[in-house]
């Protein structure tokens, strides 16, 4: 019989958001009459946006005639989408991309998963505490860890807490890590970081030849002009950093797939034997071997976001969100919580009441409330006694659920 890959069995549970769904559907069938919110999961609610519509329907049209049919595409991506997203949104950052450097892919989440698939098993990793549980789990899938303690900690994994008294910064490893994982804007406490804050990470991985892995998927929510959109903005970062994007909350395509890595050609490992070796290029040949690419009418429909009216439809979506994060920061913490987040980014990062588990207050919101958010233990140990909602929801839905929580917290 064959044999399974037992590094599954070490996770605890499901995934954090099936749990949540098969909580949700229980609740839902035993109250039938309850109208649920849901603010827990990030998912959009705001359609795509007419440009970026008829890229996607143009493009669609262009496989039903010979003369301009697609096949197969650029496992990397083509051309079209790399050169408007590195004209349209790294340039303005004084960033210089070369399109070899940026690999166009089917989300984020897929890449941060897939990226390990180019480093030895026998490096150090480093993964704040709590932050997005895709790059904890899927260590463990690899076969980097060993089991989880009592805590919820894998043995083999270096964490660092994102705490209240750091203000949700992660502290420089205490030992020496190969690879660090850093999500700015944050999920899920919505946290972001200065230029001096990033600085210090590169010197760090120059000093220590680390890898930086860089989750970038929320930074078109930044509103502060002084916080970085990319960790190239950094000097030094293209010799030490690989950087994941996302336009699934950016333009609405968390149902369309699409995301992007950028891997620097300067960028260097070392081989078993000691000697230096490009990432870009173990990516490149990963992505030609294991993915055939995103669509054709996706990656239209992608480069759509970044024309002049394309963008202005996309800011407007993403105006509209960042919106809803005030709608809910405000008045939850006019009730009286303590609330963090919400400002750089559509995550409102809370504090759940005196006596309350995280798990507790996502069971207390929904059954007296109908309101599903996502409990902070589920992000890492240091989640606990803290609780995430998402600003992705219909305008006239957060408002109720706000009205609803202050309501029950009286």
């Amino acid at each position: 019989m064959a044999k399974i890959n037992d590094n599954y069995l070490k996770l605890k549970a499901g995934y954090l958001f099936p749990e949540i769904g098969r909580r949700v559907r229980g609740f839902a069938a035993a109250h039938p009459e309850a109208k649920v919110i849901r603010l827990g999961i990030g998912d959009v609610t705001q359609p795509l946006t007419p440009t970026i519509l008829k890229a996607f329907h143009d493009a669609v049209d262009d496989l039903a005639q010979a003369s301009s049919f697609m096949g197969y595409g650029p496992e990397q991506g083509y051309d079209f989408l790399i050169e408007a997203i590195i004209e349209k949104s790294y340039k303005p950052l004084g960033v210089e991309l070369k399109n070899t450097e940026m690999f166009i892919s089917d989300g984020s989440k897929c890449d941060c998963a897939n990226i390990l698939d180019i480093f030895a098993l026998d490096n150090t990793v480093a993964i704040g505490d709590p932050v997005y549980p895709v790059y904890n789990d899927t260590n463990v899938m690899i076969g980097r860890t060993g089991e989880a303690d009592e805590k919820g900690y894998y043995q083999g994994l270096v964490y660092l807490p994102c705490t209240e008294e750091n203000g949700f910064m992660p502290a420089f490893p205490s030992q020496k890590v190969d690879m660090i994982y850093l999500c700015f804007p944050n999920n899920p406490t919505g946290a972001v970081a200065t230029k001096e804050q990033l600085k210090g990470w590169v010197d760090y991985a120059l000093a220590n030849d680390s890898i930086i892995l860089f989750d970038a998927a929320y930074e078109a929510f930044i509103t502060d002009p002084s916080i970085p959109h990319s960790i190239y903005e950094i000097e030094g970062a293209k010799k030490c950093a690989i950087e994941f994007r996302s336009f699934s909350k950016t333009a609405g395509f968390t149902g369309v797939r699409c995301g992007l890595v950028v891997v620097p050609e300067e960028l260097e490992g070392t081989t078993s034997t000691g000697e230096k070796y490009s990432f870009n290029k173990l990516w490149l040949r990963r992505q030609t071997t294991k993915f055939n690419g995103a669509s054709y009418p996706v990656q239209k429909a992608a480069a759509a976001v970044y024309s002049e009216e394309g963008w202005k439809e996309t800011k407007e979506n993403i105006d509209y969100y960042m919106e809803n994060a005030r709608i809910i920061r405000e008045g939850l913490s006019g009730a009286g919580l303590t609330v963090y987040g919400g400002v750089n980014g559509p995550y409102i990062w809370l504090k759940t009441p005196v006596g309350l588990s995280s798990w507790d207050f996502f069971d207390k919101l929904l059954t007296e409330c109908h309101v599903v958010g996502t409990p902070g233990s589920g992000f890492g140990p240091s989640g606990e006694g803290f609780f995430r909602l998402s600003a992705f929801g219909n305008r006239d839905n957060v408002i109720e659920a706000v009205e609803r929580i202050k309501k029950n917290l009286k």
